[in-house]
């Protein structure tokens, strides 16, 4: 367990899943998420030979169990293997607590006319009430 997951100010029924640490560093100096984290250790991808059981997939459903977590974030890439990666991760965890992923959009400051057909389309999918 790292020193962000060791405090105990943290969220304890929330944990983000992450592909790897660099991701939990990111999250983090947006000072938004105040839950507890879970690093994969990347993303299944078979051109490479990398499977769920070179993940860190299976101590995480039993994190889950043990710790009763109300809310898993899944926070991976939108590549084709962060897709088959939350995919799998998403259907493990569905059937013991709310599965949830990040919402992915334009970047600040970014032109619509620039910006692909699938990250428009997320960004319409991620969409929510002006406050």
């Amino acid at each position: 367990m790292c020193e962000i997951c060791r405090n105990q100010n943290r969220e304890n029924k929330v944990i983000c899943v992450v592909a790897d640490s660099r991701d939990v560093i990111a999250l983090e100096k947006t000072r938004e998420y105040k839950g507890k984290y879970h690093v994969l250790g990347g993303v299944i991808s078979p051109m490479d030979g990398i499977g769920p059981e070179q993940l860190n997939v299976q101590s995480l459903v039993q994190r889950v169990n043990q710790e009763k977590t109300q809310e898993v974030i899944l926070a991976i890439s939108p590549s084709v293997e962060g897709e088959t990666t939350t995919l799998y991760v998403g259907g493990l965890l569905k059937p013991f607590t709310k599965v949830t992923r990040i919402a992915f959009g334009l970047p600040m400051g970014g032109d619509l006319e620039y910006a692909d057909e699938v990250t428009l389309a997320r960004a319409l999918e991620g969409r929510r009430e002006l406050d």
